[in-house]
């Protein structure tokens, strides 16, 4: 029970502080799009909807916790800079869940370094603080739409194939991301999206850590 109430803590952390760096790194763009919205700030709770919250309490208590937040509202025709600081507005939130995983680590290694003793909720909530922030980093950078990736890659397409390019993703990105997933699921191994996340996500865990992966399993 421990080990469940500290994975769906990590998760509402990972998802929620993903989406309020996104909301953050817009309104210091000039874009006031989040605030009118209510979504510049820590208030986590803002930053989730109903069904995405339901998600993750079911999911957590059958042991595989998953869910998402309240998409950020951003406009970046309302940005200083209209194509990089929405660039900058994206990679956000992936890059939050980066720091969270290298904070999660720093404690870890102090934690087992001194040999302190902590509770199996303290332990879960270490450990899966770096493997839950880690592979949603590495997760949303999947070019595939509603994820972050497929608008990072935009950025760095010509303006005519960008646009079709965020136009296919908008139909089709989120039916082949969910093909994908429940392929994988029915495969027992995970699929390709285990395939291409799991060596980036163990390799840099062990290199925040110190552990290795092989060894836990």
């Amino acid at each position: 029970m421990e080990s469940m109430l500290a994975t769906g803590l990590v998760i509402f952390l990972a998802i929620g502080l993903h989406e309020y760096a996104h909301c953050k790194m817009a309104d210091l763009a000039g874009d006031p799009t989040p605030s009118y919205y209510g979504r510049v700030t820590l208030n986590l709770t803002k930053h989730f909807e109903l069904m995405g919250t339901i998600m993750i309490i079911i999911t957590t208590l059958t042991g595989f916790g998953i869910g998402w937040g309240k998409p950020a509202p951003m406009d970046p025709r309302k940005m200083r800079n209209p194509k990089w600081d929405f660039f900058a507005a994206v990679a956000a939130g992936p890059l939050s869940n980066l720091l969270q995983a290298v904070v999660f680590a720093m404690i870890l290694r102090v934690v087992t370094g001194a040999q302190i003793e902590v509770s199996t909720f303290v332990g879960s909530l270490l450990l899966y603080g770096v493997i839950v922030n880690l592979s949603l980093c590495f997760f949303n950078l999947i070019p595939l739409g509603p994820l972050d990736g497929h608008w990072l890659l935009g950025t760095f397409l010509p303006e005519n194939v960008r646009l079709r390019w965020i136009m296919f993703n908008r139909q089709y990105g989120g039916f082949l991301l969910l093909g994908l997933i429940l392929f994988g699921q029915m495969s027992g191994d995970g699929g390709v999206i285990s395939k291409v996340l799991g060596p980036p996500v163990w390799k840099t865990f062990e290199f925040l850590t110190g552990f290795n992966p092989l060894q836990m399993r």
